[in-house]
This record gives structure tokens, sequence and C-alpha cells, in this order.
């Protein structure tokens, strides 16, 4: 399974970005999609969910309500729709896909398959 992310770049305090990532070499609904994400010197942190069956949602406290993940089954492509962005949001954006149990469903190992991250940078 290939994940390929896309979409970083640099914004402004504010403004809006939308990250993707299309899947290659599996069935795509098979996969629960997840963005996560990585600052300088700090670990990797889950930031949204999108489980494979009913589609049910899941998003880090620092971005409900600003972060919206979606995903188009036909093109096998997950989104991550990024709006108030903060300088505290820069950070390298990993997609995975997995099969997470419920419990760990924001935990980085239960993802097998990981993009190649795209850059985020939020000036102020």
């Amino acid at each position: 399974v290939q994940l390929q992310a896309s979409g970083g770049g640099l914004v402004q305090t504010g403004d809006s970005l939308t990250l993707s990532c299309v899947v290659s070499g599996d069935t795509f609904s098979n996969y629960a999609m997840a963005w996560f994400r990585q600052a300088p010197g700090k670990e990797r942190e889950f930031v949204a969910v999108r489980r494979r069956s009913g589609g049910r949602t899941y998003y880090a406290d620092s971005v409900e309500g600003r972060f919206t993940i979606s995903r188009d089954n036909a093109k096998n492509t997950v989104y991550l729709q990024m709006d108030s962005l903060k300088p505290e949001d820069t950070a390298v954006y990993y997609c995975a896909a997995g099969r997470p149990i419920l419990s760990e469903i924001r935990t980085s190992r239960m993802y097998l398959y990981w993009g190649q991250g795209t850059q985020v940078t939020v000036s102020s």
C-alpha cells in the first residue's frame, strides 16, 4: 500500500489549507485513514481519523472545530481541511492507513502504512 500526501505550504495565521492523501495498492475502503503531525523537536501526534465503516471521525482536542477530515472512496483519497490555522499547527503532516481498534484509534503504532509527509508552516 502506498500513500502520497500533498497540499502543504506556507500560510499566515487564520488562513485555510487542504491536505490530500491518495492511496494505492489495496482497497481504500478497507482502512481507517488518519492524519498525524510532527513539529520540530516533538513527538508525532494524532490529528484526526475517519473510520472505514460508518465514517465516524475523531479529532485531537487542539484541532477540534478547526480541522475536518473527509474521504472519497471513489478517488481513494483522504482530505484534511484546516481552517483558522495557528502558528502551533506548524509541522510535517503525515497520512496513515490502518485497522486500529477503537480504544487505540489515536495511536500511531496502530497504523500500518504511512505517507511521506507534507510540510505545513503557519506564520504569525
